[in-house]
């Protein structure tokens, strides 16, 4: 069950699913205009693990599939972690659990 934006202007973060997930999640975003856009993993020590999305995108609802690799395409451990989206000065937040 996806939780889909009630219309287009929405800024939302949804729950990402499966979750606990093995091997890849999907988190879906809305956009509520063009902006610069930043989703981002993060450890539950607030380490930066792996950069989903950065750089300006159009307003819209937008799905990314995470594998559980970060930045440099390693496997990370089974754990919580927590994912973030910048959108403008909006910032949401939640949290994750991957399970190897």
């Amino acid at each position: 069950k996806t939780n889909k934006p009630h219309n287009a202007n929405d800024f939302q973060l949804s729950q990402n699913y499966p979750n606990p997930f093995n091997p890849a999640t999907t988190i879906e975003f809305a956009v509520p205009y063009q902006s610069d856009v930043e989703l981002v993993v993060y450890n539950t020590m607030g380490q930066k693990i792996k950069t989903l999305v950065k750089g300006p995108r159009n307003h819209g609802e937008y799905k990314i599939r995470w594998n559980g690799e970060n930045d440099r395409g390693v496997k990370v451990s089974s754990g919580i972690y927590i994912y973030q989206l910048r959108v403008g000065s909006m910032i949401d937040s939640r949290k994750m659990i991957f399970i190897r």
